[in-house]
């Protein structure tokens, strides 16, 4: 009995003739190894991309406060710096960042201005079509409309163009100058911009020109006023662009 508790406490019993079961060790427990917590933001970056990324950031806060500058400098009543630069900053306001307070004049405008493109495009199949009318200021004023945060594309791009159109040209539509010029090449940028995406296309179809058109309404008098307005739509055809 007293061999037999024993082997017991050793291992299992085995059968007459065979080996004793060894006992079963259980593997010591190891605790594992802490890992150190990853530092938040850039500071947890390898050190290659966080030099990058100071890079990248440098550069931003550069442009931003160039930007910021040039456009202080348009607005701020004439001085030394802006005489001195003042190639430099028109180059770089017009015709993207074009300032105005038509918002505060004394007469506001009383006019429904809307722009219009058409253009002539050539198929895949070689035919050339000249296609209708389409009103980009009705696009812009339903894409505005009803929504909270309009893009300032949408509100002013096109109308701000126009404008510079149509400040920089006399009644003839020809140029007075280089910004003449240059309102000429914004306005074909626009129109190509809006048209690509419905003309051109992998098969080979292509735009060729562009022609631009302003369609002008004067706002009716209201009901209680003696005033009488023609509400007749006026328009200004430019000519025909190359694309």
């Amino acid at each position: 009995m007293d061999s037999y508790e024993h082997e017991s406490a050793e291992g299992a019993a085995a059968p007459p003739g065979e080996p004793p079961v060894p006992a079963l060790v259980p593997a010591p427990v190891t605790s594992p190894v802490p890992v150190p917590p990853r530092a938040a933001g850039i500071a947890g970056l390898p050190t290659p991309y966080r030099i990058l990324t100071a890079l990248a950031l440098g550069a931003v806060a550069v442009a931003a406060c160039t930007h910021l500058a040039l456009v202080f400098l348009h607005v701020a009543p004439s001085n030394t710096v802006s005489k001195q630069h003042a190639d430099t900053i028109d180059g770089w306001i017009y015709p993207e960042f074009e300032q105005n307070w038509k918002l505060f004049a004394p007469n506001p405008l009383q006019q429904n201005i809307s722009v219009e493109v058409r253009a002539q495009v050539r198929t895949a199949d070689g035919e050339l079509v000249t296609t209708d009318w389409r009103d980009l200021s009705a696009e812009d004023g339903a894409a505005i409309r009803h929504s909270l945060l309009p893009s300032h594309t949408e509100q002013n791009e096109l109308r701000r163009a126009w404008d510079f159109f149509t400040g920089s040209h006399d009644e003839e539509n020809e140029p007075n100058g280089e910004r003449g010029e240059l309102s000429e090449q914004y306005l074909r940028r626009i129109a190509v911009d809006r048209l690509t995406p419905d003309h051109v296309d992998a098969a080979g179809g292509r735009l060729l020109r562009v022609q631009l058109r302003s369609a002008t309404t004067a706002v009716a008098a209201p009901k209680w006023s003696d005033e009488t307005t023609d509400t007749q739509t006026y328009y200004r055809e430019l000519p025909w662009w190359t694309v």
